[in-house]
């Protein structure tokens, strides 16, 4: 079952204080099947994140269809859905973690995993062992689990941001640069966690820099390839 098709995708940026508009990507085409992994390469400023964003709805496409198969909706078009449909999918199906964390203010790590499982429909006795396991699991200090993140390092931060999204096992999973500043240890514990999900049907699509990571963990490969003038080709996609 296809879970994922990504039809003729285009991006287009306004400088406004340039008034001038830039390409970012255009004529990108994939499709992913349900339980399989595609990572996306390519050189920085290619458009990997563009696409990624898009997907999860951060960046509305200006040409295209991204078609994903909802266990909610069906078959839906996140270019058209509406703000309720994505914010249900982000909340139940579709999740995303990035290099940065970006989370309310005054809570804990400890309940900011604990809310994600909670939104899951589970109860506040599963959400607190859950919480504690998968924080255990990607070797957040134990000191760190009841205070605020924005204290934390940026490693710190990162294992928690995957932390967020890995325990709520959505359908979809969004990765971009999830290993970017995290040591060799914590990297096992990444890739670990990946197959888990993979195991258990999750889709996932990533961008890695780290060729050594993506290595026998990729089904699908999709190459950006650039143009002299900046602009994003039709990518390549192929087996891993």
């Amino acid at each position: 079952m296809t879970m994922l098709q990504v039809k003729d995708f285009g991006k287009r940026f306004t400088i406004h204080h340039l008034g001038k508009t830039r390409q970012a990507v255009e004529h990108i085409h994939f499709s992913l099947e349900q339980g399989g992994f595609l990572g996306i390469v390519g050189k920085s400023g290619s458009g990997k994140s563009t696409i990624l964003k898009s997907i999860y709805r951060t960046y509305y496409p200006d040409t295209g269809n991204i078609i994903y198969d909802s266990a909610h909706y069906g078959l839906i078009d996140l270019t058209q859905a509406t703000e309720r449909e994505i914010l249900y999918l982000r909340k139940h199906e579709i999740g995303y973690v990035s290099q940065f964390l970006d989370v309310m203010p005054r809570t804990t790590s400890r309940e900011l995993v604990e809310t994600a499982i909670l939104e899951m429909g589970e109860t506040e006795e599963t959400a607190k062992l859950e919480a504690e396991k998968v924080l255990t699991h990607f070797e957040l200090d134990q000191k760190l689990w009841d205070h605020y993140p924005n204290t934390f390092s940026g490693g710190e931060k990162l294992r928690l941001n995957i932390a967020m999204a890995t325990v709520k096992k959505p359908r979809l999973l969004l990765l971009d640069e999830p290993t970017a500043s995290l040591d060799q240890q914590s990297k096992m514990k990444v890739r670990e966690m990946i197959e888990k999900l993979k195991a258990s049907g999750t889709t996932l699509v990533g961008i890695f820099h780290d060729i050594e990571f993506m290595d026998g963990l990729c089904d699908h490969v999709f190459d950006m390839q650039i143009s002299q003038v900046g602009l994003v080709k039709e990518g390549v996609m192929h087996e891993s």
